[in-house]
């Protein structure tokens, strides 16, 4: 008798996560640094934050900051407007247990102390 499939306790979380510069990191001449929009699955938010971290430093970027958004249900609560290719991302991100680079805002100049959370609430 085969049995149920176990129902993933995996869910997906929006991370803002702040690079510095290292060498190696693929970052444009110039850039200061860059804010990532990352979708990452994991059993809660603490484990997604470590496996984005993780994963950052071996392609060689240097991050600084996350800033956690929740879950997709957890935003939308918030009143955040999630278009639909967002969620495909998302729902990406959990099928393939996976992190997911959504977006990519290099800074120029001490851009970064600029508020980057205003692109998510939109």
């Amino acid at each position: 008798m085969e049995k149920p499939k176990k129902k993933s306790r995996q869910q997906v979380y929006t991370l803002l996560v702040q690079v510095g510069r290292k060498d190696g990191d693929g970052l444009p001449e110039g850039a200061t640094g860059a804010a990532l929009m990352i979708y990452a699955s994991g059993v809660d938010e603490a484990e997604a934050v470590r496996e984005t971290v993780a994963i950052l430093k071996q392609a060689d970027l240097a991050p600084l900051d996350v800033t956690g958004y929740g879950t997709l249900e957890e935003r939308e609560a918030q009143g955040h407007d999630i278009p639909a290719e967002e969620q495909e991302l998302m729902q990406r991100a959990l099928d393939e247990n996976s992190v997911v680079v959504a977006q990519m805002t290099e800074f120029y100049n001490g851009e970064e102390s600029m508020d980057a959370s205003d692109e998510i609430a939109n």
